[in-house]
């Protein structure tokens, strides 16, 4: 999505394609000030037993900003990310990530499954991301 584009999330989708009432409720309900968490989207994939797509574009057919990225890559004031590089790095979970790249990248949900596979937080990952200048994309919730 170019700068222009931005809040103009619905324009991402076809416009023949229709919003789940019960997903659209839902994400209404959760919405503050035109912005839901990643979070609190994530709690409605949960809470309705859909996709994080199904509930990505429904945030953005309502033109409502996805915010506080759980691995902490946009959305915290100004859209500024909060992670930093790390400082040290268990070797198998470095280990972990460099086998998990593709084009030399790492998905939002590879690096979910990864910090749960290890056991620790998402914001480690993308830490760890960070220091190995590895780029996380493809957002679940199509972000990015």
């Amino acid at each position: 999505m170019t700068h222009e584009d931005r809040e103009h999330y619905a324009k991402k989708h076809p416009p023949d394609r229709k919003v789940n009432t019960d997903i659209d409720k839902a994400v209404r309900d959760r919405t503050s000030n035109n912005e839901i968490s990643c979070a609190a989207a994530f709690g409605i994939v949960n809470d309705l037993n859909t996709s994080p797509d199904e509930v990505g574009f429904t945030v953005d057919s309502l033109e409502v900003t996805i915010t506080k990225c759980q691995l902490g890559l946009f959305g915290y004031g100004k859209g500024k990310k909060v992670i930093k590089p790390a400082e040290t790095m268990a070797k198998d979970l470095e280990q972990a990530i460099v086998e998990s790249l593709a084009d030399e990248r790492l998905t939002c949900k590879t690096a979910w499954e990864i910090s749960e596979r290890f056991g620790i937080k998402k914001m480690e990952v993308a830490s760890d991301c960070e220091a190995l200048q590895v780029k996380i994309y493809s957002c679940q919730l199509g972000a990015f």
